[in-house]
């Protein structure tokens, strides 16, 4: 992978560890993605569903995962790109990953019913830990676009 010249100094160095850090976290949750039936132990709950639902809730895992991963790919071999600015392919791979991150982040909210985590201490902390991991991983991309 180029680096250039600045990539780890000023501002733009920071950007781009954060970037860097993005990848960690996108493999990270795809990796958890996979393994979320065993993980919260939905085995009896998937084996309900109907075959066809099944299916889509396992292929669905799959691409979501197959897409953290492709984005964590993508921003470790283009984080320099994306923090120093000036390349509008890399500010648009940015901008799509800053607004599919805000996306979730709002969906953390908005999607989930609050009784899944409220009066739970364990999930409460899950939640917020992963509505303030989303958050910054949507504000580090949209500042990486913006450049």
């Amino acid at each position: 992978m180029h680096r250039g010249a600045n990539s780890m100094g000023g501002t733009t160095g920071y950007l781009e560890a954060l970037l860097l850090a993005c990848c960690f976290v996108q493999v990270t949750v795809a990796v958890v993605n996979l393994n979320l039936v065993r993980i919260l132990d939905w085995r009896a709950d998937v084996e309900r569903m109907s075959p066809l639902v099944r299916e889509v809730f396992h292929i669905h895992a799959f691409f979501v995962s197959l897409t953290l991963l492709l984005f964590a790919v993508l921003t470790w071999r283009f984080a320099n790109v994306m923090a120093t600015g000036g390349e509008p392919t890399a500010a648009w791979l940015a901008g799509a990953m800053g607004l599919f991150w805000g996306i979730r982040t709002l969906m953390q909210w908005f999607y989930y019913s609050p009784s899944h985590w409220r009066g739970q201490t364990g999930r409460t902390v899950i939640h917020w830990m992963l509505t303030v991991v989303y958050g910054a991983m949507t504000i580090t991309y949209l500042i990486a676009a913006s450049r």
